[in-house]
């Protein structure tokens, strides 16, 4: 898929999400996203691709959203919203004596703050390698999870871009035991995000 800026309120914004099935049809007819693959990993990887590329053409975006779905046992299903903040679940160095979920010897904090310019209610979202499920909610300091977030935070950070990000709640209730548990709502979520989306416009014009 192409990967290039939308322009919005005269903003350059680049859409960010992990996999085609969280793109439906209304968020189709809305924009094109960079779609980096599943895991921190792979979506470090392309969007530090992407945005080195657009920073050699001086197109560098004003702003990233990175959205998609994401699993809590705190947010209802089917729900909306900002990620307030995002934290990395897989760092764990405090053996050595660094803070659990801080990468040694780099200046983050362990939640990291991202735009809100949406008039959406505000959750903290934790970003990690496994799927969650069942009691491992238990062990998470945060409201959703997703695996992609907190990389895609990196690598706008290395560029000075802000980022924001939108969930909408797929699964979380209950085990997650199938890849039709994550599914079942997808489509209900491209239709809500995309209405968050189209809130863009004003948010980015009153910032303006």
């Amino acid at each position: 898929m192409t990967m290039g800026c939308e322009t919005i309120s005269a903003r350059r914004v680049l859409f960010v999400m992990a996999v085609d099935a969280e793109y439906g049809p209304h968020l189709r007819a809305r924009f094109t996203p960079l779609l980096t693959g599943v895991g921190p990993v792979e979506a470090a990887l392309a969007t530090g691709m992407a945005l080195q590329e657009l920073a050699r053409q001086r197109t560098l975006p004003d702003l990233v959203v990175c959205l998609g779905s994401a699993g809590s046992r705190l947010c209802p299903l089917g729900d909306i919203f900002q990620v307030a903040s995002v934290s990395w679940r897989d760092m764990d160095a405090s053996r050595l004596g660094f803070t659990k979920g801080v990468t040694p010897f780099i200046d983050h904090p362990v939640d990291l703050p991202l735009a809100t310019p949406l008039a959406l209610p505000l959750a903290r979202l934790s970003t990690g390698a496994n799927i969650v499920g069942g009691e491992d909610y238990a062990t998470i300091d945060a409201d959703m999870v997703d695996m992609e977030t907190f990389a895609v935070a990196r690598a706008c950070a290395r560029f000075d871009v802000p980022l924001m990000g939108l969930r909408g709640i797929s699964d979380g209730p209950g085990e997650l035991d199938h890849i039709n548990s994550w599914t079942a709502l997808l489509g209900l979520l491209d239709e809500r995000l995309a209405a968050a989306v189209d809130l863009l416009p004003e948010a980015l014009a009153r910032a303006a």
